[in-house]
């Protein structure tokens, strides 16, 4: 049996708690009180309750370590090694139109100087789907799980054959920027290259599909820290590769991702670059 860390347990039952409270929420979405906060993203009542658990149970848990959330932002903490970077619900959208596909995602970021110089890793990440009861965790150097069953990554090494998921950004992101251009064009040109693509709406539950094997890769730009840094370690532990578009590896910094096993990920990334520099 996979043995989960102090932290993975705390990570949890913090999860599970909101998780419920999700679903009895989602159950009475037509009841939910939304309101619009930008062009394709919306607040609700269920978010608002979510993210108060989580803040609640983690901080009892962990009253030092400081924390990034998507709706209160960055708040410091005694311990400036150790943050928690927490998505309450990832994958609004579809919950508020009773699609059941989206997520929990909190990850442990630690910073440390290496040579004189800062550096930040994720140790400890989970994405929980609260419709299946569903737990991805991971600790580094310890593997990938999906609840007690070790995770790897697909072993597929045509492009041709691979599942890939992505997903639109918000025409206006947190970073600013108008994405929907800069999506189409890469899409436009794998759809012609692999076997298939898929939007499903939750990027922290897409990467955690990428490390159980279920998609062979995945791509998205314009993301938020919360949408990826849980699913960085997932896929890494499960065998795959996670990087930048461009090949750098800062993707909670930039928020953007390209995700696969060893096989696919580096022409995968490679047409994706090409593609967006021919697009420029």
């Amino acid at each position: 049996m996979a043995i989960k860390s102090p932290l993975v347990n705390v990570m949890e039952r913090a999860a599970r708690k909101a998780g419920r409270g999700l679903n009895r929420d989602f159950g009475e979405v037509e009841q939910l009180q939304v309101s619009p906060k930008g062009t394709g993203i919306f607040a609700s009542t269920a978010d608002t309750k979510a993210q108060a658990v989580l803040s609640e149970e983690l901080n009892h848990a962990r009253p030092d370590f400081g924390m990034l959330m998507e709706e209160s932002g960055a708040t410091e903490g005694r311990d400036v090694e150790h943050r928690w970077i927490v998505h309450p619900l990832d994958g609004i959208v579809n919950f508020l139109h009773g699609i059941p596909h989206f997520s929990i995602s909190i990850a442990v970021e630690r910073s440390t100087s290496f040579a004189g110089k800062p550096r930040t890793e994720i140790i400890s990440s989970l994405v929980y789907d609260p419709i299946h009861d569903d737990s991805y965790w991971s600790d580094k150097a310890q593997g990938a799980y999906l609840n007690d069953r070790r995770l790897r990554v697909s072993a597929r090494r045509r492009l041709g054959e691979a599942l890939i998921g992505t997903g639109m950004a918000p025409k206006k992101s947190d970073r600013g920027a108008d994405n929907h251009a800069e999506a189409i064009a890469p899409e436009a040109v794998l759809a012609g290259r692999v076997g298939g693509i898929r939007q499903l709406g939750s990027p922290a539950l897409d990467l955690a599909y990428v490390a159980a094997g279920r998609y062979d890769g995945y791509w998205q730009e314009g993301l938020a820290p919360w949408d990826v840094a849980a699913g960085i370690l997932l896929v890494r532990e499960a065998g795959g590769f996670a990087g930048e578009v461009d090949g750098r590896s800062d993707m909670i910094t930039s928020g953007s991702i390209v995700a696969a096993n060893d096989h696919l990920h580096e022409e995968l990334r490679d047409l994706l670059r090409t593609t967006k520099q021919g697009a420029t």
